[in-house]
């Protein structure tokens, strides 16, 4: 139990339904919408989609989602691809002969189709109960009325905010600037855009109006998107992969997204008894901090579009344990070569499962800051950059091309024990998501936090040759880890966000929210 004399957050308890996600009102429509007679999955998207408005800057319907999910009554993880793909046209030799080494992060080259629309209007249909007109409603009602810009999120979008060009300047920076908290956003714009989609299916987003404008913008940064690119979009299912710690099973996305990198962290960390540590002591940090060093390696050489991934290799426990034999207690490895993207935070995700234990696990972004600051003049609908996790070396798996799918750094997860789901959870943080799986694994599994306490815990991320630590770590593991020959910085903002929800075997629900983002959890 944690010590009610210091400021921190207790654990949310209820039984019949909870959300936990970044943003109060997302999490209220949640709670609003299992109240109504709609299950899990109408809940997360209804709330999914909400936090589009709330944070525009980390996610929206010119995005990509990622959905773990388990049918009522069922222990079987299902999921579902809502990654978009390349224009029919890419073409990495000709970036290459522009002098590039790298996909342009704002350019329309990085814009993939969108592919979170797909895979709400799927699922909304194949899994939901109340049909997407209901599950839309509540965010065209904000953003119509506005909704007052929360603090952190104020905090970032200030950050973000030269990164937009054009009419996404127009449209989210009114006034000319990026709003204070408690200053009312408005998208009338966007909610034209979700009441066609309401009344007339994805047709309303990837055919006709919505499509040419998408099309438009890109077109005038130099893009070889096309109508028939926006028309194939296909979310698509998927296999989950799974791997073992301390007695759990972590289940993850399959590629393109990373969760074979998380798997694998967590399986190097499984050969160390970290149990026997300081959880905010330099050994651990320092060992957390290798492991994911070799990780991200592994992922930068292996994973890509499903078609060309090679996750079993990543999660063969036989590799974690060759890796960790690389790494020495008194030394520090050397950073592998950076093969691909850049690591950013924005993300957001969110968590619901209710009354028949249906759990869900929906991670959904537009990658960097504002994507890739290009917006549709119209409707303004920023489109995400995910293009920029493409590498241009020429014959790796993940080498830009026509209709791939790109790296992602997007990963919802749940955990298993017994055979039974007793977890959906997902930190957020671009390329600190993995490691902030494994964190939090550990923290739970090893140290014997709860939830809420394993999301408060402060936290190291080993980040393009430094070393992150927050700042609840003491001093003299700073100290200690410089000794070592770490590189140790304090990041300018908090490292990732995170939202869980325990399934306990009595029947309760126990929600966790991260105090670095706006969010809760909430249950009834």
């Amino acid at each position: 139990m944690r010590d009610f004399q210091i400021p921190g957050r207790s654990p949310v308890f209820a039984t019949r339904g909870m959300c936990a996600t970044s943003h109060p009102l997302a999490a209220l429509t949640a709670i609003d919408i299992l109240r109504r007679g709609g299950n899990a999955m109408d809940a997360a998207i209804a709330g999914a989609v909400i936090l589009g408005i709330c944070e525009p800057h980390m996610t929206g319907i010119g995005g990509d989602a990622f959905v773990l999910w388990t049918p009522p009554g069922s222990d079987k993880v299902q999921a579902l691809n809502g990654s978009g793909r390349a224009p029919g046209a890419a073409d990495a030799q000709a970036l290459r002969d522009r002098g590039l080494d790298a996909v342009p992060e704002d350019g329309a080259e990085a814009v993939t189709i969108p592919g979170a629309v797909e895979a709400f209007c799927h699922l909304a249909e194949s899994e939901g109960r109340l049909g997407l007109d209901a599950l839309l409603a509540p965010a065209i009602d904000a953003a119509e009325r506005g909704v007052p810009v929360a603090p952190r999120v104020a905090m970032d979008w200030a950050g973000d905010a030269d990164r937009l060009s054009g009419a996404a300047r127009e449209h989210y920076l009114p006034g000319g600037r990026a709003p204070s908290p408690g200053t009312l956003f408005r998208a009338p714009a966007q909610a034209e855009v979700l009441r066609r989609l309401a009344s007339q299916g994805r047709r309303a987003f990837y055919e006709g109006e919505i499509a040419e404008d998408m099309l438009a913008a890109l077109a005038a940064r130099g893009g070889v998107h096309t109508a028939e690119d926006f028309a194939g979009a296909e979310a698509t299912p998927a296999a989950p992969i799974a791997g073992s710690y301390r007695g759990r099973e972590l289940v993850e996305h399959p590629p393109n997204g990373q969760g074979a990198a998380a798997i694998l962290l967590a399986q190097i960390l499984a050969q160390f008894d970290l149990a026997a540590l300081d959880p905010l002591g330099p050994e651990r940090a320092h060992l957390e901090a290798e492991a994911w060093k070799l990780a991200e390696d592994a992922r930068n050489r292996f994973l890509a579009d499903p078609a060309h991934a090679d996750a079993a290799k990543l999660t063969d426990p036989a590799t974690a344990r060759r890796l960790a034999a690389l790494i020495r207690p008194d030394a520090v490895l050397p950073d592998p070569a950076a093969l691909t993207e850049a690591i950013h935070r924005d993300t957001v995700y969110i968590t619901v499962v209710d009354r028949d234990r249906m759990a869900v696990s929906l991670i959904y972004s537009i990658y960097h800051g504002f994507g890739s600051g290009i917006a549709s003049e119209k409707f303004g609908i920023l489109l995400h950059n995910r293009g920029a996790g493409f590498t241009l070396e020429q014959g790796h798996p993940n080498e830009y091309g026509p209709g791939k799918r790109p790296l992602h750094t997007i990963i919802p997860a749940m955990l298993r024990e017994g055979g039974r789901v007793t977890m959906p959870f997902g930190v957020m943080g671009g390329g600190y998501q993995p490691t902030g799986h494994a964190r939090f694994l550990s923290n739970i599994a090893d140290f014997g936090m709860d939830p809420q306490a394993a999301l408060d815990a402060p936290r190291a991320f080993a980040d393009g040759g430094v070393l992150k630590l927050e700042r609840g770590y003491p001093d003299s593991t700073r100290r200690a880890l410089e000794a070592l020959g770490h590189q140790v910085v304090t990041p300018e903002r908090p490292l990732g966000g995170g939202q869980a929800i325990m399934i306990r075997d009595s029947g309760v629900l126990e929600g966790a929210s991260d105090p670095r983002k706006d969010g809760c959890a909430l249950g009834y």
